[in-house]
């Protein structure tokens, strides 16, 4: 581990972290929120930050009453940050969930609030007021007791906190559900302190550090990268919406420059964006940057290759891009590539990847259809450690040979909320043979370990088998994405259905707004159809075009294949219509 005068030695609970902040460096700037994602808006040093903090536990307790969990609904910015922290030290369980704009949405809500065993809805009073208006007679929010964080005063009378203990659960982490519903991750103390010390460990945060994130704080990456980390290290963050960046990339490309940030994540998807785009407005500085985490989703090798070579010339440092792999259940990250080393593909083939072997294939080979590409994720550090094992079987796989992820150490949570056998069966796992080099938490994610490095090939329960050889429906969405140029990155699903004989593969596509003007839907799905044949030898039943933004994705924007598949089965998806 890195040991400087930023870092603590001892772990200590979140609450405990901020008052020791405030009591060593308190007038140091410790969030920042950038108003649009570009002007400097609320700010708060850690002298503030422990006493609203203090102040929002004291009402909090006194709110709460028996009630020991509470959904946690805001908008980007510092209020979602005293009001969870609030809740660490009044002995609340917070669980963050993105502010609803639909019906769905708030379905989801009323959801993760009776998973958690709750009525409390934690807020800004002014996403009450807005949530309040737009859903005034959903039964979803009958009984729901909305409150405005930003409103509560202080008790007269100074409250006395419990003291949390590092094995206490700090926040409910509901899964995306991007393969099942929804499950609330209980992340305690110790889980964020060993996460946050292994992160620094793999990327030094030290003394000129500076964090900054447009990442949602909903999702596990936002939360540890973007507020837990920079409080553990003592070191500014700055911070935008997610919308600020999606409208426009350049403004986080910027912010980096203009504030001279060192660490900073995202998924693969935006550095894709940042590439496609130009929507820079000023000179960029990019040499400073030395975390550039890629993770939450598959890494591909283009995409790395692509922003290294847009921006280096505005001084990005190759070895700068990390490509990771970390889930909710280990409280996020689990691996990562040095930032000292410059990440590089590794090319196997296909046919020999298919049957869940490991087969390089010869330097100097070119791409092809009998080719795959992967990117290592890198190696785990302090007490993380990373095991492949048979998912069937559940004995150790053997070298060169594709299996189930398993991970044990001090950053796996403590289970799901309310879901013991669940938790005893994901969590508390053994392997075969091996019973005593346990538990491990069962990621339901395959790879394999090649030179110390990890490497991702695809989810368990989305593998898709035809005719003996597995297929990745990352891979197979991607060759789709990339098939035509009226299709986009992250716009597509692939699964498998059973006629009641055979499996065959469907894929769903969304298509641009152009489709109809410049190419019929039959040209798009055919160019589809033939990519996959070229590149997968894979004859698919059926390519569905919908609606641009109609895709079921999770709240972190990656594909529900679940969902997809349903409504494609019932007749719920709604093909795309081109009217001449």
């Amino acid at each position: 581990m890195i040991t400087d005068s930023t870092t603590e030695l001892t772990p200590l609970p979140l609450p405990a972290i901020v008052a020791r902040r405030a009591e060593r460096t308190p007038d140091t700037i410790a969030y920042v929120y950038l108003r649009n994602g570009e002007e400097i808006g609320e700010q708060t040093t850690y002298r503030k930050l422990d006493t609203d903090v203090r102040a929002r536990a004291a009402a909090l307790a006194e709110l709460a009453g028996e009630r020991r969990s509470a959904v946690l609904m805001y908008p980007t910015g510092l209020e979602f940050i005293r009001a969870w922290l609030g809740c660490t030290a009044a002995g609340i369980k917070g669980a963050p969930i993105q502010v609803p704009t639909r019906r769905h949405a708030v379905r989801r809500l009323r959801t993760i609030a009776d998973d958690a065993h709750t009525t409390l809805v934690l807020t800004t009073r002014e996403v009450r007021d807005r949530v309040l208006a737009d859903f005034p007679d959903l039964p979803e929010l009958a009984g729901l007791e909305l409150v405005a964080t930003d409103e509560l005063q202080a008790p007269a009378a100074e409250a006395e906190l419990p003291v949390p203990a590092l094995s206490d659960v700090a926040l409910l982490q509901y899964t995306s559900g991007s393969t099942g519903d929804p499950k609330g991750v209980m992340v305690t103390h110790a889980n964020f302190w060993f996460n946050a010390a292994e992160t620094d460990g793999l990327w030094p945060v030290r003394d000129d550090g500076t964090v900054v994130s447009w990442l949602p704080f909903f999702h596990d990456m936002g939360l540890l990268l973007g507020v837990v980390l920079p409080l553990w290290a003592g070191r500014p963050a700055y911070l935008m919406g997610p919308e600020a960046f999606i409208r426009r990339p350049g403004r986080w490309l910027e912010a980096m420059s203009r504030f001279g940030g060192t660490h900073s994540s995202a998924p693969n998807f935006a550095y894709d964006l940042c590439v496609r785009s130009d929507s820079v407005r000023c000179p960029l500085d990019l040499s400073r940057w030395r975390m550039a985490v890629n993770g939450a989703e598959p890494v591909r090798a283009h995409t790395v290759q692509d922003f290294v070579g847009k921006f280096a010339s505005d001084g990005f440092d190759p070895r700068a891009m990390c490509p990771s792999y970390g889930l909710a259940e280990n409280t996020l990250k689990v691996c990562g590539s040095p930032q000292d080393v410059e990440s590089a593909p590794l090319l196997l083939d296909a046919r020999a990847l298919g049957r869940g072997r490991v087969a390089p294939v010869a330097e100097g080979t070119e791409k092809s259809v009998l080719t795959t590409t992967v990117m290592s994720v890198g190696r785990t550090v302090g007490g993380t450690r990373v095991r492949i094992v048979d998912p069937h079987t559940l004995r150790a796989a053997g070298p060169d040979e594709v299996g189930e992820i398993w991970v044990s150490g001090p950053c796996v949570a403590a289970g799901y909320l309310g879901r013991e056998e669940e938790s005893e069966r994901t969590f508390r796992a053994r392997i075969a043979g091996a019973e005593a080099d346990g538990p491990f938490l069962r990621t339901g994610d395959m790879g394999f370990v090649r030179g110390g490095d990890l490497f991702i090939t695809g989810r368990l329960k989305d593998l898709i088998i035809i005719k003996g050889r597995n297929h990745y429906p990352q891979d197979l969405e991607h060759t789709a994405e990339n098939s035509h140029p009226l299709l986009r990155p992250a716009s597509a699903a692939a699964f498998a259905v059973d006629n009641g004989e055979h499996e065959s593969v469907v894929v769903v596509v969304e298509g641009d707004s152009r489709v109809g003007r410049y190419a019929s839907v039959d040209e798009v799905t055919t160019a589809v159809r033939e990519a996959l044949r070229r590149s997968h030898r894979i004859e698919v039943a059926d390519v569905v075009l919908i609606r641009r933004g109609s895709l079921p994705k999770t709240t972190s924007g990656k594909v529900r294949r679940r969902p997809c598949r349903e409504r494609y089965e019932d007749g719920t998806l709604a093909r795309l219509v081109v009217l001449n």
